[in-house]
């Protein structure tokens, strides 16, 4: 398998669960710095010119959530997605919860922050998505108040896409009044397969140059 993306990008979604399925795949660099995801190599695996793709044998495959669902079920016996249909159900449930309901205002704070052009910048969506994410982040923190991840008693897909995205929410200081979501990221993120935080992708950048 191969792996195209760049940390500190939801490519670190798709690492860490190639890292709890023990694969063995090429980790290949593109840069958006360089504008690499914009080349004619990479527009021809994602036209969409988004992070990350997977390439497993004629199969190219785009979109962070569908590549850990593709691997979770090519290899279940590593019990990363239930095999009850019913606990099934619920992880879907926290997926579809975190890329909608967390997700999408973290990253229409990170969009009129600093990645629109300023311009394009709209002051009152950043107070709109925060207060869209503090409402919601409530909910998995009751979810969470009892249990040490989102469904049954280990860890399955969703854990790995929900630390991703509340580590891009604790990087504008959005979980700081929830202390059962810090403390699930700071479990999750102690697993010992687990991928680079946010912060740490962050830091080996700098330290790369």
């Amino acid at each position: 398998m191969k792996l195209y993306g760049f940390a500190p990008t939801r490519t670190l979604r798709v690492q860490w669960m190639l890292q709890e399925l023990d694969l063995d795949f090429e980790y290949v660099v593109v840069d958006p710095r360089k504008d690499e995801h914009h080349g004619a190599a990479y527009l021809a695996l994602n036209p969409a010119g988004k992070l990350p793709a997977l390439v497993d044998g004629d199969l190219v495959l785009t979109e962070s959530v569908a590549i850990v669902l593709y691997l979770a079920e090519k290899y279940p016996e590593k019990a990363l997605l239930p095999a009850d249909v019913r606990a099934r159900g619920e992880v879907y449930r926290w997926l579809f919860f975190t890329a909608t309901e967390l997700e999408q205002p973290v990253w229409r704070i990170a969009l009129h922050t600093n990645q629109y052009s300023v311009d394009r910048r709209i002051p009152a969506e950043i107070a709109n998505a925060r207060q869209d994410f503090l409402k919601m982040a409530a909910v998995m923190e009751k979810h969470l108040e009892k249990r040490s991840v989102l469904v049954g008693e280990t860890a399955t897909v969703a854990d790995f896409i929900a630390t991703y995205t509340l580590d891009m929410a604790s990087m504008l200081n959005l979980i700081d009044t929830f202390p059962n979501l810090r403390a699930y990221v700071d479990r999750m993120y102690s697993r010992p397969k687990a991928a680079p935080s946010i912060r740490e992708a962050f830091a080996s950048l700098s330290a790369s140059g």
